[in-house]
């Protein structure tokens, strides 16, 4: 395996950009980093697990899987241990982490810096809320990783990546961003609609959520056609409160929102959740981030901050989500040891779709 150091920044801003923050070096933030180090951008690493943070150091940060086998050395620190301001700042903290993680990380932000959402749920907003509108850039990503051991990254498949003014701006910093990513993901693309990809995100994440009640593959959920009914139910519900808000949400690696609309034919649901099966079946990521919390991890999952989110969004405009809701009550006995990880549990959020 290839080990090498960081060298100059070659960011499309410039030298003058200073160095890319990463705020969170786990799956999603180890593997964008790495690449943009191994790339020749000058990236500095905050984590909270000091193991983690001293073998990004030394002996280095190992991107694994079938896509790429290297390792990196890069600056790497605890947040006490940082200083000096930052214009580019990359959070990719879980999402019930981003509150606090925006008010660590508010000081080192320059005045002109923005900070960029590399996570999953509708985070942007609590983001805006502590740093300001103008220095929040909003961002949509699908691909597959695992944080596997300190200093160990699987990258197991590829998905989209997507960045996006939340003012729908085409701005000169977003096409320079959307430059620097396409380091990492050669198709990294800016959009002037990112709440569409993260609402679409949301309807596609609750389907996530839904496979990680059973042990199975998600690919083998998807794929599996007695449960088709309540899996479409249960995307339709993110769907419509997003059409309700004015949103409509974007398709991508397989997940299309248009059928999951009322009055969308089953075939329809059955060719998106065919190919999703066969994006995730190219992946080395077999399982979901969600389902390695509750099964490996034994820790929380993201699902208050990113369903319950969309729980709430919904609850504003009159609508109910009941499915989504029953998700979330399955999902926390998981966490809590009142249910396991089987068919059977998907099958009592059928069961409530029934009623």
């Amino acid at each position: 395996m290839e080990i090498r150091d960081p060298g100059i920044d070659r960011g499309r801003l410039g030298v003058s950009a200073g160095p890319i923050l990463i705020w969170g070096a786990g799956a999603i933030g180890g593997t964008v980093g790495a690449y943009l180090v191994r790339a020749g951008h000058a990236v500095r690493f905050v984590d909270v697990v000091a193991e983690h943070v001293a073998h990004i150091r030394d002996p280095g940060l190992a991107i694994e899987g079938p896509i790429d086998r290297f390792a990196v050395t890069a600056p790497a620190f605890l947040a006490d241990d940082l200083d000096g301001a930052y214009r580019r700042v990359f959070l990719c903290v879980k999402a019930q982490h981003t509150a606090a993680a925006v008010a660590r990380l508010a000081p080192f932000l320059a005045d002109d810096g923005y900070v960029v959402s590399l996570q999953n749920g509708l985070n942007e907003e609590v983001i805006a809320a502590r740093v300001g509108r103008d220095r929040t850039i909003g961002a949509f990503v699908n691909f597959g990783a695992d944080y596997l051991a300190p200093g160990r990254v699987l990258y197991g498949g590829r998905g989209a990546v997507v960045v996006g003014e939340l003012d729908g701006r085409m701005s000169a910093r977003l096409d320079a961003l959307r430059a620097v990513l396409r380091d990492f993901e050669p198709r990294a693309i800016a959009t002037d609609d990112i709440r569409g990809y993260l609402w679409g995100k949301i309807g596609y994440g609750a389907l996530l959520y839904a496979t990680a009640l059973t042990d199975a593959a998600i690919a083998d959920v998807f794929a599996a056609r007695p449960h088709l009914p309540i899996l479409t139910a249960l995307a339709r519900e993110a769907t419509m409160v997003a059409r309700a808000k004015g949103i409509a949400p974007k398709g991508f690696n397989g997940y299309e929102p248009a059928a999951f609309l009322p009055g969308a034919a089953p075939a329809e649901a059955a060719r998106a959740f065919d190919a999703m099966a066969a994006h995730n079946r190219k992946s080395a990521k077999s399982h979901s981030g969600i389902w390695r919390d509750l099964a490996v991890r034994k820790r929380r999952t993201e699902v208050d901050a990113q369903l319950g989110a969309a729980v709430a969004a919904g609850a504003a405009l009159g609508q109910a989500m009941p499915l989504t809701r029953r998700l979330i009550a399955l999902i926390h006995d998981i966490e809590e040891g009142r249910r396991p990880l089987a068919w059977s549990t998907l099958d009592a959020l059928g069961a409530c779709h029934a009623d």
